[in-house]
Formats: C-alpha cells, structure tokens, sequence
C-alpha cells in the first residue's frame, strides 16, 4: 500500500501531525520507536507549562492563541488554567521578556513588586528586588493524556499507527519517498520527520547543529502537605546567577507532592543510553534552588523523572520543508518549550504535508538561518 504521509515519530508533535493529517482525508501511516504515549522521550511527566506571555520571543504569541483554540478543541480539560508567574529582577530575560511579550500583544498581565507577592502567594518568597509578571491564561497541560488524545482523533480518522517499530532510514526522489523499518518498507507521497530526539540521526544530511541534553523532573512534598499548593500558579523564577527554576500547583492529591526542575540545566546525552537514575547530589541542588523562592517545597524528596530536549543554538524551533526535498517536512529542536505548541505546530505540519505552505508565521524556524549554519 501506498499512503499519502508517512509521519515518523508519534510523541507530542508527530500524534498531533497525524491527526490533523488523518482529518484532512488523508492516507497516513504514523511509526513510532516505542509505544503509544510513551515515557522514553520528551513528552512525559505528567505536566507542562502553558503560557502566552513568552519571555523567549514575542513572535511566538500568534502561534499560542492558536494552540489555546486547539487545546481547547481536543478536549475541555486539556489546559488546566492556573495562572503563571514570572519572577526575577526586572531587567532578567524571563521578566523582561515575558513583560515585552504582553505588552507587544496587548496580552492581559499584572506587575507586582515583592511584597505584592509575597502577599497574594504565601509560599513564595521572592527577594526584596524581585518583580513578577502574572497571567491569568497560563497553566499546565498532561503530556501523556494529549498525546493519548491526539493518537486516538488520528486511529478514529483512519490513520494507521505502529508502534515498537522505529524508522530506520528513508530516502526521497521526485515521486515521493521510501521509509524503511526492520519490518518493511513503506512508500508515500510525503514523508513528516517528528524523531525529538532522534534527529540527529535522523536528519544527519542537514547537518543541524543539535544538543541532546538530559534534564530531570523533580517532586517533592512540602512541609506541613501540599494543602497551599493546591491553588497555586506555575511559576518561573529567574536567579541572578542566570538559572530558571519551573514549577506547578500540586495536581495529583495529598501524596502527589509539587513537581519542580530546572530550565535548561541539562548534561550532553545519549537518547539510546540515557541515564534514568538520579543522584543525591543533583535532588540537593534541585532542592536548594527551589528553596530559595519557595522555603516549605523541599521538605521530603518523593522522585524524579529524566527527560529530553533536543536543543538549537539560539533555542528557536526547527519548522519547515526540508530544504533538499519537497517530499519531506521537519519538525524538531523544540529546545525544551515545545510542548505547549503541539496541536498548532500538527496543524502546520499538516499544511506543508498537503499544501506545501502554511499561513502559521514560521520564518523563525528556517533550518537555513544564521543561528544554525
């Protein structure tokens, strides 16, 4: 059998490819190296921020109000909204930028000073030179259950999905391309390249200077339980030695705990040898920056999970036809904050896939830019 799109790759971006593929009509075959949802790659951990205010670039804002009308579409209780506090010295990249963003877009924020708060948060204790940007938009989305939620709207629309079956390599010609798997061979009219963080074998021909960086998801539970945690919103601090620590409202009852880490804090890794335990030392320092900012979090270490990015230079997305091959879209160097843009970054995979273009502003996300040669 022929298809029309074979997606490589079912994690967050490459289910919501082959859904919105699978809705347009077309024949799409989904391959994925591991099974549905899975807790090998990028996209699990129970949770991930989702917010507007985007302290990386203002240009990102359009394709967030997009994915909020998609989140929303794939299911009510998809986006959990919390609100989301961005803290640090005024002229830090999170707060500054995240205070251009909203500004730029006319985004609805709030400014507080320290003891603002200090005041409406009772677990945060931010230096005396500390300001926040909050958004009440912001929240946090379940990785595993959007891309269970994706998987499903693709099967439903008549996508064929496989799973423990990795792609091995695939060629491209002027009538299409050929995908080829310890199982078989598989032909289509186009081909979307998702591999997170298989790219870099993937995708060796583009000589794409990509990082695969192992990072850690903590959770701990806080002194006296997570009762003032329970209304709480995520939040991103801002150190003044450059470090960003993340963190979320508790969300999984008594004995869930809150989950924090580190933003793009990670060690160089192996995807195929990653090292899934953690050492003492590296919950001693996870604790001892969250405890800077929030002094009753790190009372009882509970676990930890490892995680990939997949990073870029300039930490900017990697979106776009493969510039050697019309038959082939890539999707990749997400960079640790892509997650949050999975159904609209489907969608813009399905355009390019069916209609060699895309309204979606994607000029940043040119394999061929300065950053990346």
């Amino acid at each position: 059998m022929t298809y029309d799109v074979v997606v490589v790759g079912l994690g967050g971006m490459g289910s919501a490819a082959a859904a919105h593929l699978a809705a347009r009509g077309q024949r799409v075959l989904g391959l994925e190296r591991f099974g549905p949802a899975h807790d090998r790659g990028s996209s699990h951990g129970g949770s991930r921020i989702i917010r507007q205010s985007y302290f990386e670039d203002p240009a990102y804002v359009p394709l967030l109000l997009r994915a909020y009308e998609l989140w929303d579409e794939l299911g009510a209780d998809q986006i959990v909204r919390t609100g989301g506090l961005y803290l640090g010295r005024p002229d830090t990249p999170t707060v500054a930028g995240s205070l251009r963003a909203s500004q730029q877009w006319s985004l609805p924020h709030e400014v507080f000073d320290a003891a603002e708060i200090r005041r409406r948060f009772p677990t945060l204790a931010p230096d005396d030179d500390e300001v926040g940007v909050f958004e009440e938009a912001a929240g946090f989305v379940r990785p595993e259950r959007a891309v269970a939620a994706h998987l499903e709207r693709a099967a439903r629309a008549g996508a064929e999905l496989r799973f423990e079956e990795p792609a091995l390599s695939w060629t491209a010609s002027g009538s299409g391309v050929v995908v080829t798997t310890a199982l078989g061979t598989y032909e289509a009219g186009h081909l979307v390249l998702c591999p997170g963080a298989w790219a870099p074998r993937l995708l060796a021909e583009l000589g794409l200077p990509l990082t695969v960086e192992r990072q850690v998801q903590y959770w701990f539970q806080p002194v006296g339980g997570v009762g003032p945690y329970e209304r709480h919103p995520i939040f991103i601090r801002e150190d003044g030695d450059g470090a960003q620590v993340y963190g979320f409202p508790a969300m999984d009852g008594p004995d869930g705990g809150v989950k924090t880490a580190f933003f793009r804090r990670g060690a160089v890794a192996d995807p195929d040898a990653l090292d899934r335990s953690v050492s003492a030392a590296e919950v001693e320092d996870m604790a001892a920056h969250a405890g800077r900012l929030l002094p009753t979090l790190p009372g009882r270490f509970l676990r930890a999970v490892p995680c990939m990015y997949t990073v870029t230079p300039d930490h900017h997305f990697v979106i776009a036809p493969h510039p050697e091959h019309t038959a082939v879209t890539v999707a990749c160097g997400f960079s640790g904050h892509g997650f949050k843009f999975a159904p609209v970054v489907g969608e813009i995979l399905a355009d390019l896939a069916v209609e060699g273009t895309t309204k979606h502003p994607i000029g940043l996300f040119d394999p061929r830019r300065p950053a990346l040669r």
